[in-house]
């Protein structure tokens, strides 16, 4: 146990090996260690988990981390272990001598941090013996516990009568994806006292974001899958059997894929998911099924084959990508008819409540405006989370963020002069439906289809009246949306209906004043050439050894089977890229790289020593300490 002389900064370094905090982390460690309340909402790759596991680290007490994440319980407990702390899981899946070894040390006073589901911690025979000890109860992906959310669980609505057991404990919320609505209601669910906020920005500048119509889904994923061969990639899809059919396709090709979906034997996705943490399968082909429980902190591409429910899901999903802060790559392939089939399947036992309606349209019409949009990527992420982009606060540099689609050129705009007669248009047609309608009318309109609404309102005689029938109602549409970003149209809810009107900005926009940029369909996925490259120089003037970097990884994965672990518990990706830039020869300049704390250079350091000098990395696995 490390001794509680130790300040933040010190635990930090000996245990984790960084010598800096990131954003907000030191705030919310001092809010803890103060027993006060606090709700986290950190990107992913943010580090949260460091919010609460340094306080168990410096030896104040125990704390208790309620997660929804059983299959990633083990892993967390094996990283904690890793770094010098005493950590332990309380889990349906724990076997019966594990789970005996877990209550003998609780009991005996040496574990400092306690992992639990929350079906666990309901049980309600816990918290009893925890009491005198506990003075953290960190609830992690905190976003479950709302309506609001789009993880509900509703077993993380009970847990604030269970921690009302327990009131001397500080509570800490944490969650890297929440919007306002979704922070008010954590804060109110979980029942925390007066709870300082950490918000950081939702920002991840290490991605790289692409959508694109989808046209050609095989071959647009195996285009982006190619830019990535032998590295670690996800691709989600809507059903079971779009599952299938890619996994096998994909397999086909000669990439190492397999599939996971709920339908599938419990011990094949067992399978598939412990032989992709532990880098023995490059690619999973999955449903949302395949979740929050994946930790691999080096995966170089998420593809969405399928459009997502949500924004938010689409953050959570798409955050799994580059979790070691190196670049990586999110593409979406976009269709609308996915968003009808995410209608279908919310509505299959039933109307919603007007309510729940309401939210399942406004969360659709978000995630399509993300898909269509030609405005920068980050940025549209950002503002749905409420943050300003750029996170400066300065203005959007010429040639925008350089890391999605639109800004990188690759999603054209209609030059200048077009769109705004293609704006003027689309914008006639809303100002002639005198927002009296929706979307769908709309469209009819500019695409001259009338039915027996739009000819008793004598609208079919506008002129307005098929002014854009060779465009296509795909592109009608995406330009609805594209114009809605931009603030030339609003989709207002009135007596439960969405209808279609045009914004004063608008109508100054059809008087000739202002500008619009409006995106032709997107290229193909494959005029996206360039490959983010995770191998980088960590420091002006140096390069990588990219030779020397594949046998690092070679010898994390010999060890990672050795001591049954996942080889991002043993070093991240980013820790390897240092080794094989600044190549250091001693046990001192070891420690110097990032994420080398004092535990892992004392077990690993000689190996790692060896292979930087040239030994073999089967041979210098040998040298490896118990």
């Amino acid at each position: 146990m490390a001794p509680k002389s130790l300040t933040p900064e010190e635990a930090l370094q000996r245990r984790w090996g960084y010598s800096a905090f990131k954003p907000l982390q030191r705030k919310a460690v001092e809010a803890a260690l103060s027993g006060r309340d606090c709700l986290v909402v950190l990107p992913t790759g943010g580090g949260k988990s460091l919010c609460y596991q340094l306080p168990a680290a410096m030896g104040r007490g125990l704390v208790l981390v309620v997660s929804p994440l059983i299959a990633l319980m083990d892993d967390q407990v094996a990283a904690a272990r890793e770094a010098g702390v005493a950590a332990d899981s309380l889990h349906s899946n724990l076997e019966s001598g594990r789970r005996g070894e877990a209550y003998r040390r609780l009991a005996a006073g040496k574990t400092e941090i306690l992992y639990v589901s929350p079906e666990r911690l309901l049980m309600g025979d816990l918290l009893e013996d925890l009491a005198p000890r506990l003075v953290l109860a960190a609830v992690d992906e905190a976003h479950c516990v709302s309506h609001w959310g789009h993880e509900f669980r509703p077993e993380y609505r009970r847990l604030a009568e269970i921690l009302e057991r327990v009131p001397k404990a500080a509570r800490m919320a944490l969650t890297a994806t929440a919007t306002p609505a979704v922070q008010e209601d954590v804060c109110a669910q979980l029942a925390l006292r007066d709870p300082a906020r950490f918000i950081g920005h939702p920002d991840r500048a290490n991605l790289i974001y692409r959508a694109f119509p989808r046209r050609d889904q095989l071959s647009q994923v195996l285009s982006v899958l190619r830019r990535h061969p032998g590295e670690g990639g996800i691709v989600y899809a809507q059903t079971r059997k779009d599952v299938e059919r890619l996994a096998g396709a994909i397999a086909a090709e000669g990439i190492s894929c397999a599939p996971y979906h709920a339908g599938l034997p419990a011990e094949d996705r067992r399978r598939a998911q412990d032989d992709f943490v532990n880098e023995r399968l490059d690619v999973v082909a999955a449903t949302i099924a395949f979740g929050m429980g994946i930790d691999r902190s080096n995966v170089r591409c998420v593809l969405h084959a399928n459009t997502p429910r949500s924004v938010e899901h689409y953050q959570q999903e798409s955050g799994r990508a580059g979790r070691d802060g190196l670049p990586a790559e999110c593409v979406l392939l976009f269709a609308a008819s996915d968003l009808a089939a995410h209608r279908g399947l919310a509505l299959k036992d039933g109307p919603l409540a007007p309510e729940r309606q309401r939210a399942l349209e406004r969360q659709l019409r978000d995630i399509g405006r993300y898909g269509v949009a030609p405005v920068c990527r980050h940025r549209l992420l950002a503002e749905h989370f409420g943050a300003a982009y750029p996170p400066d606060g300065k203005e959007h540099q010429e040639g925008g963020c350089q890391a999605c689609d639109v800004c990188l050129g690759e999603t054209k705009s209609l030059p200048a002069e077009e769109a705004m007669l293609t704006a003027k248009k689309v914008l006639s047609g809303a100002w002639r439906a005198e927002g009296r309608f929706g979307t769908g009318y709309v469209v009819n309109l500019l695409l001259g289809r009338a039915d027996e609404r739009m000819r008793r309102g004598g609208h079919d005689a506008l002129q307005v009246f098929g002014i854009l029938k060779e465009s296509g109602e795909a592109a009608v549409r995406s330009w609805i949306d594209q114009l809605i970003v931009q603030g030339f149209l609003e989709v207002a809810e009135e007596r439960e209906y969405p209808l279609l009107r045009i914004t004063e900005t608008g109508k100054t926009l059809c008087r000739n004043e202002g500008s619009v940029r409006l995106g032709v369909p997107a290229p193909p996925a494959a005029r996206a050439k360039r490959k983010p490259k995770a191998l980088r120089a960590v420091s002006a003037g140096v390069p990588v050894d990219e030779d020397l970097f594949d046998r690092l990884r070679r010898l994390r994965r010999l060890i990672a089977d050795k001591t049954g672990v996942p080889p991002y518990v043993v070093f991240h990706d980013s820790a390897l890229v240092e080794m094989a830039a600044l190549k250091p020869l001693t046990l001192d300049a070891l420690r110097q790289v990032k994420g080398v704390g004092e535990r892992k250079l004392e077990r690993y350091g000689a190996a790692f020593l060896d292979v930087i000098a040239g030994t073999p990395p089967e041979s210098a696995a040998t040298t490896l300490k118990n």
